[in-house]
């Protein structure tokens, strides 16, 4: 699975027998272990590739080195929070302001059916984006609730990243116009401002059937 000139995601599922490697989706390989798992203290990546992201989800994470590798003009105003609970609730402080971005993480359980990340306003409970990732359709709607109706769905992308099983590196950055979404690094969808004051977004709320490794608002 690994070509010149070609990403892959690689994700090691430790469980009490063996690793688990699984490749771009599928299962790769399982090794034994050879030593005891509380002795495993580092990871070391070497070699001819380009590193976009690593992620750890579940058990400790490690002490961060440096800045986590992000887009390179926008801006993220809150410290970084790994591996939260679901549901997340995180407070945008000063509100949601153009050239903003918020960078979010996590793993689509195999089973998972459904999740949701609201851009909310806490005062009116308005909701200027609701971003839902339906596993079980394969469909990601965006919609918006503003005085307490929702809107027109949209659903069309170019492609899905959330499938089951799958990790996901998300970056929802707020212009003046609209919000522009990125994943994996690739362009996801934009969604045209419906609530024009959007700076009385308040609160980022992740809900449904998500893991999160990390999260940047």
């Amino acid at each position: 699975p690994f070509k010149k000139g070609a990403a892959f995601e690689l994700v090691f599922i430790v469980l009490a027998e063996h690793y688990k490697v699984v490749v771009n989706g599928n299962p790769f390989y399982e090794y034994g272990h050879r030593l005891p798992l509380q002795m495993v203290t580092h990871l070391q990546v070497d070699g001819d590739l380009q590193l976009q992201s690593i992620n750890f989800i579940g058990g400790q994470h490690p002490r961060p080195q440096g800045p986590p590798m992000m887009p390179p003009y926008p801006t993220m105003e809150g410290p970084p929070t790994f591996n939260p609970p679901v549901p997340y609730f995180g407070r945008l402080q000063g509100g949601l302001t153009a050239r903003r971005t918020i960078i979010i993480k996590g793993y689509v359980p195999p089973t998972g059916k459904s999740f949701a990340i609201n851009f909310k306003v806490g005062s009116s409970g308005d909701i200027a984006l609701h971003i839902n990732p339906r596993m079980s359709n394969g469909t990601v709607v965006r919609n918006s609730l503003l005085n307490g109706s929702w809107g027109s769905e949209e659903k069309k992308i170019t492609h899905n990243p959330f499938g089951p099983g799958q990790f996901f590196d998300l970056s929802i950055r707020c212009g003046l116009d609209r919000f522009k979404v990125f994943a994996n690094g690739q362009h996801l969808f934009d969604f045209t401002h419906r609530l024009s004051a959007f700076q009385r977004v308040d609160t980022v709320e992740i809900q449904g059937d998500v893991t999160l490794s990390y999260v940047q608002i």
